[in-house]
């Protein structure tokens, strides 16, 4: 009996023993051709674990999932899948590819009952099975919804419902929450913590570093090498420096003056919408040459404040120093800008009690809010929170129903073209024609905005140097990757110079080297007068605008700056770590509302209003389960955290 015992305690619940290598990988390499897409990987991977492989575009993330999967054989190396092949483990491994892997016709039953029927899962066991995991990811409620009606979040559950009806030992994510709101996303996440503790091996990608964080393990892969391997505190630990967040009272001329003349303390400086991230590796040297520097320049600092580096800057710092960081090219300008910097900020965009009914449905309740050039302004929410039908009505591309909109200074006609010749659109959807090559894309939208034809080879240059496609422009459009199709459409939407830009998830995809160079390019067209709406599912990226909305089922529940909403965040953020962090976040989410509970790698994050009388109380629950407390701390909300503490507390009112 005791033998059976200390067995069972050394087991997960599909037969995996603790700390048992499920993947080995050793030297893995993958060529087309004279191409080496993979050069010598080696990582291995244990049970109940999550793995993250992150890179840029092109890394060679894909082609090691196909690898792993037994969908691609490799050019050399071996790879072992639970001590096989990964032919050989293929049912007993579940893939959730890049794309989505669903039948939009077939319903979410349908297609839960094909995959079962491919991975041979037995009708008496798809039964109980199909309905806890429907259960699990609330997809219960409509099972005979296509699945083309469901949101980017729901679809992404069910094509996660699929990967585990036949109960995977391992689990292969090649970016699953692509296109997938915060709130979504927050969840998926956990599922994925509540699988991996019942032993799951779970290896996934994601081109959003703040997400990756959530990892036990993080690998960051270049140019097809591993460049490093570790837990986020070894990372950035081996990064060896400090990041300092700067606020000041003239911040763009703050960022020119730190990038230009910098400070010998001052290694890496960049720009968000109301701050500087700055990184040194002497804080109390760099705080004072940053104080002394900005004081000659007569800019005064309002807080220099002291914060852990993030896995952005590990991978950003690590790149440069292989010299892998993308050169910085300006935008190529011939219009004269003054007229859109005015003394008193000018209002570009303007919606004043705007509404929008579909039949019975009301997609837009009473939103009221400005942008002004020069301004990057974020409309963030859900998905269906009303974000992009808010924008097509400003364009003029949907009438509303009520309300009085401004564009340009002009209130009326609003679809009529010489307003549209002053806006730039980058639609959520890509708007590039796919059979077409990228020089013909871009030719063809120098002439939909009128460019001069002695302008336009100079502004498609620009485009396909910023995108890292020169020599490539005669390959067509389709065949790009989807963050290089982003880039392109994006120099595409501001060729013609706008004094307006609307960009809709304009990073979704993008890698994290590529998105640091958009966002720079954003806020050169903000500072040269441009006005700028926003919206993203990713809060890591929105704190680069300047100010921002919630949006909550077609209202704003929040405006502001990031710090001000950051700031106007009830409670406290506590993270914990204890020795059992599964079962604590679970005894815990049965007190406490879910949302205030979430696991980040090797960490749990509680969000408390009262944290004084409710902290004692979370160590008494934890303590009598026998769940030992290493250590808690209060930490800084994130923007991500305030935009899921605003949302949810606003659904709970209604």
């Amino acid at each position: 009996m005791a033998a059976t015992a200390i067995n069972h305690k050394n087991t997960f619940e599909n037969g995996l023993r603790h700390g048992a290598t499920t993947i080995q990988v050793a030297g893995l390499r993958k060529d087309y051709g004279a191409v080496q897409a993979v050069r010598g990987l080696d990582f291995s991977v244990k049970a109940g674990e999550i793995f993250g492989l992150i890179g840029p575009d092109g890394a060679g993330k894909t082609s090691t999932f196909q690898i792993l999967a037994g969908v691609m054989g490799a050019t050399a190396g071996s790879v072992t899948m639970l001590g096989k092949t990964p032919q050989e483990s293929r049912l007993e491994v579940g893939y959730l590819t890049q794309q989505f892997s669903l039948y939009l016709d077939l319903s979410i039953l349908e297609n839960l009952r094909y995959v079962a029927g491919l991975r041979n899962v037995p009708e008496q066991i798809f039964g109980d099975r199909h309905r806890h995991l429907l259960q699990l990811m609330n997809l219960d409620q409509f099972p005979d919804r296509l699945a083309r009606q469901l949101s980017g979040g729901m679809k992404q559950k069910l094509a996660l419902c699929c990967a585990l009806i036949a109960q995977p030992k391992i689990l292969l994510l090649d970016e699953p929450t692509t296109g997938v709101d915060p709130v979504s996303r927050r969840e998926f996440w956990d599922l994925l913590a509540g699988i991996a503790a019942q032993g799951v091996t779970i290896v996934t990608a994601t081109p959003y570093l703040d997400e990756a964080e959530r990892c036990h393990r993080i690998a960051l892969i270049y140019d097809g090498e591993i460049q490093q391997l570790g837990t986020l505190g070894e990372l950035q630990q081996d990064l060896g420096l400090h990041r300092l967040e700067l606020r000041a009272n003239a911040l763009a001329a703050a960022e020119e003056l730190l990038r230009n003349q910098p400070p010998k303390t001052v290694l890496d400086v960049q720009s968000f919408g109301d701050r500087l991230d700055i990184l040194t590796a002497d804080i109390n040297q760099a705080q004072q040459d940053i104080t002394q520097t900005l004081a000659a320049a007569n800019i005064q600092v309002q807080s220099l404040e002291t914060n852990e580096p993030t896995l952005e800057n590990v991978f950003v710092n690590h790149l440069r120093q292989q010299g892998a960081d993308p050169v910085y090219k300006a935008f190529p300008y011939y219009r004269k800008r003054g007229d859109l910097k005015p003394k008193a900020p000018k209002i570009a965009i303007s919606a004043q009690r705007l509404q929008k009914t579909f039949g019975e449905f009301q997609a837009v309740k009473n939103v009221t809010f400005d942008v002004h050039y020069g301004e990057i302004y974020g409309l963030l929410g859900a998905n269906g929170a009303g974000k992009t039908t808010t924008i097509k009505m400003i364009c003029g591309l949907l009438p509303a129903t009520a309300g009085v909109m401004a564009l340009a200074g002009e209130t009326e006609n609003l679809h009529r073209s010489e307003v549209r010749s002053r806006l730039g659109y980058m639609s959520q959807k890509f708007t590039l024609y796919d059979d077409l090559t990228i020089q013909q894309n871009l030719e063809f939208y120098c002439g939909v905005y009128g460019i001069p034809r002695k302008l336009r080879r100079e502004k498609i240059a620009w485009v396909l140097e910023t995108c890292g496609l020169l020599g490539r422009e005669k390959i067509t459009t389709g065949s790009l990757p989807g963050g290089w199709k982003q880039r392109v459409a994006f120099g595409a939407s501001v060729m013609h110079e706008p004094d307006i830009l609307f960009l809709d998830e304009p990073t979704s995809g993008v890698d994290p080297v590529a998105r640091r160079q958009f966002w720079r390019l954003i806020r050169d067209f903000a500072r040269q007068g441009t006005a700028i709406l926003v919206t993203t599912h990713y809060l890591e990226e929105a704190e680069n605008c300047n100010r921002m909305a919630f949006m909550v089922a077609g209202e704003i529940v929040a405006q502001g700056s990031p710090t001000e909403i950051k700031a106007a965040q009830p409670g406290e953020l506590i993270e914990f770590c204890t020795n059992r962090l599964q079962r604590a976040s679970d005894l815990l989410k049965e007190n406490l509302d879910h949302w205030r509970v979430s696991i980040f790698g090797d960490r749990l994050h509680l969000v408390l209003d009262h944290p004084a009388q409710e902290l004692a109380f979370i160590q008494q629950t934890l303590q009598r389960e026998g769940i030992e407390i290493y250590s808690q701390r209060t930490i800084p909300f994130t923007l991500e955290d305030s935009f899921i503490g605003t949302v949810q507390r606003a659904e709970d009112v209604r």
